[in-house]
């Protein structure tokens, strides 16, 4: 069984206002309803498990329904997960409801609701990729010179871009594997986590790397809403 873990518990501070920025409104859609959409009627995935705040649980399951349609909507919903104080916590509270009814030879596909232009394509090629191995993550190479600075004033040296890649969401892992490399960093080091694949590669799972998909980008700042807002009125 694939199933797919949507991350939509952010608070998104960075682009202002009151409302999170995966709740706002594009072309009369919920940002979230786009990714929403892409990973129900995706054929590889069999359940979505959903981290969201109670106050904004309502406003999923309504703007799922307008996208995909109630009976869809019922045959994958697996359930929701409250947000943890950071976004590996929030990956461990959903990994602990999915583990109620999944597998540990199951493969789990994380995701941020933040980044809404998911392809079908990339979800196939995520799961393709995993294939064989522990998970996999789809990146991007590296297109500017990279330096390294320690104190964050004056550069300390060059680093090979060749060897460097930018991470992207969304990632593959097999359940029972990367449930155990979260759960050993509580309670304490899995607050200092940044990226879904830092616990697996600290437990030395096996993580492919496949071609990201510079379109999939995360929605950060007021900019990048605009960005997307313009693509989707060009769609």
């Amino acid at each position: 069984m694939n199933i797919a873990l949507l991350l939509s518990g952010g608070c998104g501070t960075r682009i202002g206002g009151e409302i999170p920025k995966q709740y706002r409104k594009v072309s009369g859609r919920p940002v979230f309803s786009y990714c929403i959409e892409s990973l129900f009627v995706h054929e590889r995935i069999d359940g979505v498990q959903i981290v969201a705040s109670p106050e904004w649980q309502e406003e999923v399951a309504r703007g799922a329904w307008q996208v995909i349609g109630k009976g869809l909507w019922d045959s994958k919903f697996r359930g929701f997960s409250l947000p943890g104080a950071n976004r590996q916590l929030s990956i461990w509270n959903g990994l602990e409801k999915i583990r109620v009814y999944g597998k540990d030879q199951d493969y789990v596909l994380i995701h941020d609701a933040a980044r809404p232009l998911l392809s079908a394509k990339q979800i196939e090629d995520c799961f393709h990729g995993a294939a064989g191995h522990d998970g996999a993550m789809p990146v991007l190479p590296m297109k500017d010179t990279v330096y390294y600075s320690e104190k964050g004033w004056c550069v300390d040296k060059l680093l090979d871009r060749r060897t460097i890649y930018a991470g992207q969401a969304p990632e593959v892992f097999l359940l029972g594997k990367y449930y155990e490399a979260n759960r050993r960093l509580l309670p304490d080091r899995i607050l200092k986590i940044n990226g879904s694949t830092e616990p697996a590669i600290m437990a030395g799972m096996d993580i492919a790397m496949i071609p990201g998909d510079e379109g999939n980008f995360k929605i950060t700042t007021r900019a990048d809403l605009e960005r997307f807002q313009k693509l989707v009125q060009e769609m």
